[in-house]
């Protein structure tokens, strides 16, 4: 169940993150969530899964290279999952200079190589401890709130066709 929690704990982060980012460039929606009720962004989550999988084989700036290179795919098909499924997409690069698709460009593949070598180095070894506290009688519930969640959430953005649904909060 490690990587249950993982990909929970990681995902949160990445909201947090975002949330973060947003605020620091000044973006319009500063809000950055990924599902109608849960503070989530899955992207994070599957990334730090793949980042934590290539590391078993590499360190140093191979780990920032293949960690990139590994969430950038993440990234690349949860884009493709949410237009396909959902009708939605979240990120959009294509103002970027070079992207594909607009869904990966480089700048924040360097991101995805940094944030890689920080997940690896400094994170992960607290999460981990993190995750050996947590009761296994936990997971259950959890996972039927994430899938609940996840299935409303897909069903909104199919039939609203846009990302602002979830801010079902700020509705007046």
């Amino acid at each position: 169940m490690e990587l249950f929690w993982y990909f929970m704990i990681y995902s949160f982060l990445g909201f947090l993150l975002e949330v973060a980012f947003a605020r620091l460039v000044g973006a319009q929606k500063r809000d950055r969530k990924c599902f109608a009720l849960l503070p989530l962004c899955p992207v994070y989550g599957f990334g730090a899964l793949a980042i934590l999988f290539v590391s078993q084989w590499t360190r140093g700036l191979g780990l920032i290279l293949l960690g990139g290179l590994a969430a950038t795919g993440v990234e690349y098909l949860m884009g493709v999952f949410y237009e396909k499924v959902a009708g939605v997409a979240f990120w959009d690069y294509s103002h970027m200079r070079v992207h594909i698709r607009g869904r990966v460009c480089p700048l924040f593949s360097m991101f995805w190589g940094v944030l890689a070598a920080l997940l690896v180095h400094r994170v992960h070894p607290w999460v981990a401890v993190l995750t050996a506290h947590i009761p296994p009688a936990l997971v259950p519930s959890v996972m039927l709130v994430l899938a609940a969640d996840s299935v409303y959430t897909i069903a909104l953005l199919r039939e609203t066709g846009d990302t602002d649904s979830l801010r079902w909060y700020r509705k007046g």
